[in-house]
């Protein structure tokens, strides 16, 4: 059955989103995309390493000490920016993921995954899929469901459609210009931390005119933590379990906000220690947490 074409600014489900490499510096199933929700999903399983088939080692690390800000679904908040008081070191580094912390990529990753159907016909446009992608890694998810040969294929072809499809639907969160221009304002080094190939996630980045430092793509779970190790980084602002872990591995302290597709509840399981309600009180904590 074909899946109805939609923009990319009207829909609102959730993925990760990768795609090809721009050469440019920085800057057969039959259920309906629109039917895949981000409730009830079931927490696919987490392995903390980029795709190796890619040649992309992580970094070595480096014993520092790093704070980390996790960004995930609102509902079930737990108040209260005091729950963790201690002051942030400046001047700082913050890191940032990308999905579902700085920008809403869900648009995107729907019409991304609508023409990859209607381009081969593979069951990727199914119930589940767009949160299975934002809860994992799009290689190791299409692992999963595919002969290894196909998912390669399309977890590339995924890749370079993105680039029509999945950048144009890329939006803000609220919060996220306030958050990037509050770490300059203190003196701070912005980068970014994300499992999204590279390439892909400098074009969302100039989609939404955000600025980085630096930027490190295809980092996934424990191997965000080597990286803000090796950054240096005192803050990292992410959406999963799987950040809080990759945070407490670099010896982070977890505080969550909620706009991703897991909530307090879940974050706080996984080891967060605060729960803010949107990437729009960051501003105010870590202002509440500069040393006096």
């Amino acid at each position: 059955m074909p899946v109805e074409r939609r923009s990319a600014a009207s829909t609102s489900t959730s993925a990760i989103g990768t795609g090809a490499d721009p050469g440019a510096s920085v800057g057969a199933g039959s259920a309906r995309v629109d039917a895949i929700s981000s409730t009830s999903v079931p927490h696919a399983s987490h392995v903390g390493q980029r795709p190796i088939q890619r040649g992309d080692d992580p970094p070595h690390s480096v014993q520092r000490w790093t704070v980390l800000i996790l960004v995930a679904m609102a509902g079930n908040v737990r108040q209260g920016c005091d729950a963790y008081d201690r002051p942030v070191p400046f001047p700082l580094t913050v890191g940032f993921d990308l999905d579902m912390t700085l920008v809403d990529s869900r648009p995107g990753i729907v019409a991304t995954l609508e023409a990859l159907y209607e381009e081969t016909g593979a069951p990727v446009a199914v119930e589940g899929m767009l949160d299975a992608l934002l809860m994992r890694n799009l290689d190791l998810e299409f692992a999963d469901r595919f002969p290894p040969d196909e998912a390669h294929r399309l977890a590339d072809r995924f890749r370079e459609l993105y680039i029509e499809f999945g950048v144009p639907g890329t939006h803000l969160l609220p919060g996220a210009s306030e958050s990037v221009a509050a770490v300059r304002a203190a003196g701070g080094r912005v980068i970014v931390v994300t499992a999204k190939y590279e390439p892909n996630a400098r074009r969302c980045l100039a989609q939404v005119g955000l600025e980085a430092d630096a930027l490190f793509g295809w980092r996934f779970a424990e191997a965000k933590g080597e990286t803000l190790l090796d950054e240096g980084a005192h803050v990292y602002v992410g959406d999963t379990p799987n950040d809080v872990r990759a945070g407490i591995a670099g010896g982070a302290v977890a505080v969550a906000v909620a706009t991703g597709p897991h909530d307090a509840d879940e974050l706080s399981a996984a080891g967060a220690s605060v729960v803010l309600s949107s990437l729009a009180e960051f501003p105010a904590w870590l202002a509440a947490r500069r040393p006096h």
